[in-house]
């Protein structure tokens, strides 16, 4: 079955997501990095009484009045955090959590009760958008033909709001990045430079809770509770710096949406389907990219943690191997079998490890299969050893802990690439001698451990 890309059925409809998507990937940055993002949840959800009391008081669904309902609402709910946060001494998930659901449960109320069923404002256009209604009824059959026939009127209402919040939303993080990022990253350093971060809080606030409400009529809660989240943490875990962030953001919310809307057509065509809801398929694209960039991230993700992991522990074997074949060096054991090694230090005889030393010309293995240690190997075993010895004396002076008690944790500190500073003459707290850094040890020290 073939599916291609229709200006009159798709231009639209795809236009609105994207624009929906981006705006709301723009300002979830800074409620991600305020560990806010329950706020993009909590203020969806509760902007719903506002656009009711908004459309009881003025009889209308202008964009004005759902605007200002909205954004009252927006602004409400963030007091109410922040009161029930303070009197109810609670954390701010749980104080946005309380907010939020009865909010919303008010607003499903009043749409139910209060006799505004009879026009398009319920709770499944609220919670999945209309995205498939915005089809373009006068397109032209080809592209040939599309800036003439695209007029004022030619564009849907709903897709010149969203043009409109999305500049908007642009604008706003553009002439405000500096103090956005500064109130985002310390609160009290950017009241004390004159930029009030609580007045900073609010207009975030009252944006986030107008790209709602020019969302909803188009794609719905669901899919802006999933924007306000997913571009802005997959981008926060794909990089470090906030410019970069946003711009990643920006991508990964055009992508969702369009991957979304394509995959609400194709996959269901594939299967012989219908088109599902495109609002829930871009909302599922966006998770999908956020788990992507989860998995692998290289600088976050579970695949890059696990490689970091693995690699550090078969560093530490190797430091081990040296460090074990070191000290029965100093007890007169010139050399060491694997078991006898692998009885000292658990792993740091294993084949894998004992090859890498052996190409780095560290150890060598007899014709007995016994291994020992080069020139360059007692070099480098003498630094973690005397490490390992300088971490013991640190603890045992600066730290206060018994001499019994420092092997276990100077010998996780052995691996670390700094030491302490040395006096002349000094041994560690059971009188073992430090090695110098060219594997001088002085007398063997028979109780080496």
């Amino acid at each position: 079955m073939s599916v291609t890309f229709s200006i009159g059925a798709d231009l639209f409809p795809l236009l609105a997501g994207v624009l929906a998507a981006v705006t709301c990937g723009l300002l979830g940055n800074f409620l991600v990095l305020r560990r806010l993002s329950l706020m993009g949840d909590a203020i969806s959800h509760s902007v719903l009484p506002g656009l009711v009391i908004a459309f009881l008081v003025t009889a209308t669904r202008g964009p004005v009045a759902m605007f200002v309902g909205a954004a009252a609402a927006g602004v409400a709910t963030v007091v109410l955090v922040e009161v029930v946060k303070k009197l109810g001494r609670v954390e701010s998930g749980a104080a946005m959590g309380v907010v939020f659901s009865v909010l919303f449960a008010l607003g499903v109320l009043l749409i139910e009760r209060a006799a505004v069923r009879h026009v398009d404002l319920d709770a499944d256009c609220v919670l999945h958008g209309q995205l498939e209604h915005l089809a373009w009824y006068g397109a032209p059959a080809s592209t040939a033909g599309l800036w003439d026939a695209a007029t004022i009127d030619a564009v849907p209402r709903q897709v010149w709001v969203l043009l409109i919040a999305c500049a908007l939303a642009a604008a706003f993080v553009t002439a405000l990045f500096k103090e956005l990022r500064l109130a985002a990253f310390d609160p009290g350093l950017s009241t004390a430079l004159g930029f009030n971060a609580t007045a900073l809080h609010y207009a975030l606030m009252i944006f986030v809770a107008g790209a709602t409400v020019a969302s909803f009529e188009a794609v719905g809660s669901i899919l802006v509770i999933a924007m306000l989240v997913c571009p802005a943490a997959t981008a926060r875990l794909l990089t470090d710096r906030l410019r970069p962030q946003i711009l990643v953001s920006v991508g990964a919310a055009i992508g969702a949406a369009v991957l979304g809307y394509a995959g609400a057509v194709l996959v269901p065509a594939a299967f012989g389907k219908e088109a599902v809801n495109a609002a829930g398929s871009m909302t599922v694209a966006a998770g999908l990219l956020l788990a992507v960039a989860a998995l692998a991230s290289p600088s976050h993700g579970v695949v890059a943690r696990w490689i970091r992991q693995r690699r550090l522990a078969r560093q530490m074997h190797r430091e081990h191997l040296l460090a074990t074949l070191y000290r029965l060096r100093e007890r007169d054991e010139a050399s060491a079998s694997a078991e006898r090694i692998e009885a000292v230090a658990r792993g740091a005889a294993a084949p894998g490890v004992v090859r890498a030393e052996r190409l780095a010309g560290r150890v060598r293995r007899d014709a007995g299969g016994d291994l020992s240690l080069t020139a360059s190997g007692r070099d480098a075993a003498a630094e973690i050893v005397a490490r390992h010895r300088l971490w013991e004396s640190y603890l045992v002076d600066q730290a206060g802990l018994a001499p019994d008690h420092v092997h276990a944790p100077a010998e996780q500190l052995e691996h670390l690439p700094m030491r302490p500073p040395r006096r002349a003459g000094e041994t560690d707290p059971h009188g073992r001698p430090i090695p110098t850094t060219d594997g001088a040890s002085g007398e063997h020290d028979r109780a080496d451990r």
